[in-house]
């Protein structure tokens, strides 16, 4: 592909501010903040900027012409300048309570802090706890399979189909949302078990947090859904090569490169005979052999086309810009249904909008036959148009920004360590939609947390 001629001018400004924030956030590290700007960024930049490169653009433009997708690239680029500006206010207004503070988790780099016997016994405890908990956790689940142990922890070596615990229709009604709740507090468990044993020094630490991640984290392999896969993986991950290792930048690198090869082509084989069975059928066959299936790309990394379709449908005056009703019905979603029928509901009218209402109309499905995301910054477009919208996302990215930099401020205990590690991880889920619906193990776990350390105040 000839770039000069394929992408428009205002492209080429995105990558320059990516480049530009990139540097800003790395001169800041140090104060909290620089990190967590510097993943919003990468996620915005994948998303919206890799996405016309790694998939066919020319086709892009057959779909929705050419300045659609330009307009895209410049509400793209106002994102990024909105991000830059108001990250840092962001922080100051969050975060004015803890002056002076530098980030923790770099000052536990340079300070071994993880072989100090005080941070071991934090360890101790919490995986203690963690393991406790998904056990009390899994009883429930595995009374709602019939007890498929198999099933459950085992699904490399079962034969069914991987069982749903949590199980639940789009829409939701009586104690779904009870359900819901016990999905993510599970998917929050195991990725906190995976952290736990990448810091465990103490051999009873490691083993207790080993044998609660092995047993977890197959329910995520085995499944069809990569961003979950991340989710649980990636916390354990980041913690293993910033805290634990202690070999050098090289070490490091190769542990990512090695991990990164080993995920991708996990989810490559996924993807390929995820319609064909199930992930452990496939496996044990040893996967399609269709040359035309196993070429094809990853689905779903294509928030700069539904850019492209959302301005054209708002060009068109086939979709109306709904200020604010989106982010609203995101705002409300954890309000049981039961409690409020009515309840919004989350990107109906835009899944209409893009020829989606067939199929499958009943009431439990919403209507449509599959959701569509509108993409992190798609998300701002839909709600306040081309001009307020890509601001109103970067000011909702900017608070996250200071909320995972109060994690890392606070970062001496381990607890709030651990949330950074998870909020870092599903920054870059939220590029596809900024939603409650990735960050909730993030939410649970704060309010865990919250609740903790209240408790031991009042005791």
């Amino acid at each position: 592909m000839d770039f000069a001629l394929a992408f428009p001018f205002p492209f080429y400004l995105c990558v320059v501010a990516v480049l530009w924030l990139f540097l800003r956030g790395w001169q800041v590290r140090v104060e909290g903040w620089g990190i967590p700007m510097m993943a919003v960024t990468a996620t915005a930049g994948s998303w919206y900027l890799m996405d016309p490169i790694y998939n066919d653009y020319t086709q892009y433009v057959r779909e929705v012409g050419e300045c659609n997708l330009s307009n895209g690239f410049w509400e793209v680029l106002l994102f990024f300048i909105s991000l830059g500006v108001l990250s840092p206010v962001m922080n100051r207004k969050i975060n004015a309570d803890l002056p002076g503070r530098g980030s923790q988790v770099i000052q536990m780099m340079r300070n071994k802090e993880i072989e100090q016997p005080h941070f071991q016994e934090q360890i101790t405890r919490l995986s203690t706890a963690l393991f406790l908990t998904w056990a009390g956790l899994m009883v429930i689940a595995l009374f709602r399979v019939d007890f498929d142990f198999m099933g459950m922890f085992f699904p490399y070596l079962s034969e069914g189909d991987k069982p749903q615990p949590w199980g639940r229709n789009r829409i939701g009604g009586g104690i779904d949302a009870l359900f819901s709740l016990a999905g993510y507090v599970q998917m929050m468990l195991t990725a906190l078990l995976g952290v736990t044993i990448a810091l465990a020094l103490r051999p009873s630490s490691m083993l207790l947090s080993g044998v609660g991640f092995l047993l977890a984290v197959p329910f995520y392999l085995f499944d069809r859904t990569r961003n979950t896969m991340l989710a649980v993986l990636l916390p354990g991950l980041m913690a293993l090569v910033t805290l634990r290792i202690r070999s050098g930048i090289v070490i490091r690198l190769a542990v990512l490169i090695c991990s990164y090869m080993a995920i991708e082509g996990w989810m490559k084989f996924v993807i390929d005979n995820r319609d064909q069975g199930t992930i452990t059928q496939a496996l044990k066959s040893g996967g399609t052999q269709d040359a035309v299936v196993k070429s094809r790309k990853h689905l779903g990394f294509n928030m700069l086309e539904e850019l492209g379709f959302i301005n054209y449908f708002i060009e068109s005056g086939e979709y109306k810009v709904n200020w604010g009703t989106r982010y609203f019905a995101e705002i409300v979603n954890p309000i049981p249904r039961v409690l409020w029928p009515g309840k919004p509901l989350i990107g109906i009218d835009y899944a209409i909008a893009r020829g989606m209402a067939y199929g499958n109309q009943s009431a439990e499905s919403g209507g449509i036959a599959a959701s569509i995301s509108t993409g992190m910054i798609g998300q701002g477009v839909v709600n306040f148009g081309r001009i307020l919208g890509p601001i109103a996302a970067a000011l909702l990215m900017a608070i996250w920004v200071a909320v995972l930099a109060r994690m890392d401020l606070m970062g001496n205990d381990l607890g709030h360590l651990l949330l950074y590690a998870i909020g870092l991880v599903l920054t870059f889920n939220m590029g596809r939609d900024i939603t409650l619906l990735v960050i909730y193990p993030f939410v649970f776990g704060w309010l865990l947390l919250w609740w903790y350390n209240k408790s031991k105040i009042n005791a």
